[in-house]
């Protein structure tokens, strides 16, 4: 198999190279490739000649979103609008990468994935909602996959940040407590994809995030705890923390789509957190 993935220089698509280093591999990024410009990414995609394409390109910078709306909207709408139809045009299957973003956050259940999105609070979600829909009108044979609380192999990720504070100079670290999703790794969505692509049938929106749920406050102590780090933590409110971009209060995913077809459910956060700790090496 032939996959070209976009964005695949980021930390998802560097899991993403590694784990199908069986298969054929196309790195679709800047500079080689820029899918704002349709005629180039075009090209770009016919002289590659995938079977499918991972689609991780996008701004997930969600405080940069809202100060420079115009480029969010060109990078993960007007982008995943040019990747649609180029794999349309082409007859090649799109599997897009989304985010829990596109929901509100007001829900007091885990949002599953006939939830009706609206694209949130956020310019982020906004943008990425409406590249979602680009998506699903210019490519029928589409795969789009939300995650969230993404964290890999070299980051930038909250795994990452939490190691570089926990370098002995802090008392303890205050870390919002009011805020819940399920913290996921790039390795466990990777190993999720591999399945979706084996099911050329599969068509739809399927929820891609680790099972189990926690605060950043949880996720961070689970970190310190498994890296042996005695670093103390204080939860606090997102009122501490004010952000020019709102976060949700409640991320959790609920993976519906993966049961209906009867694919393997995805692993409880704390244990592919603990994979990856085993493995990464922090400067």
């Amino acid at each position: 198999m032939r996959i070209l993935i976009t964005g695949g220089k980021g930390m998802l698509g560097r899991t993403l190279q590694k784990e199908f280093s069986d298969c054929e591999v196309v790195v679709a990024d800047l500079p080689e490739a820029d899918i704002t410009e349709s005629a180039s990414f075009d090209a770009f995609l016919a002289s590659a000649a995938p079977d499918v394409v991972i689609h991780c390109a996008a701004m997930t910078q969600v405080d940069k979103c809202e100060s420079e709306e115009v480029l969010a909207y060109k990078l993960n709408a007007l982008g995943s609008g040019n990747v649609a139809s180029a794999c349309f045009r082409h007859k090649v299957r799109l599997i897009a990468i989304s985010t829990d973003y596109v929901f509100d956050g007001e829900l007091t259940r885990p949002y599953h994935e006939f939830d009706l999105p609206t694209g949130g609070r956020t310019i982020y979600g906004k943008s990425k909602f409406a590249g979602e829909e680009m998506i699903r009108k210019h490519c029928p044979d589409h795969v789009i996959c939300r995650i969230s609380w993404l964290y890999g192999e070299g980051g930038p990720s909250f795994v990452h940040t939490m190691m570089a504070l926990a370098d002995g100079s802090r008392k303890e670290l205050k870390v919002v407590s009011d805020q819940i999703g399920n913290p996921t790794s790039t390795l466990a969505v990777a190993r999720a994809l591999r399945h979706i692509l084996m099911d050329k049938t599969l068509t739809g929106t399927f929820h891609l995030t680790c099972e189990g749920e926690g605060s950043w406050y949880d996720f961070a102590k689970e970190i310190f705890l498994l890296a042996g780090k005695e670093q103390k933590v204080v939860p606090c409110t997102t009122l501490e923390f004010p952000r020019p971009a709102p976060r949700p209060a409640n991320s959790r995913l609920e993976k519906r789509m993966l049961k209906i077809a009867k694919l393997p459910p995805m692993p409880h956060w704390k244990e592919a957190l603990k994979e990856f700790m085993q493995t990464e090496k922090f400067s």
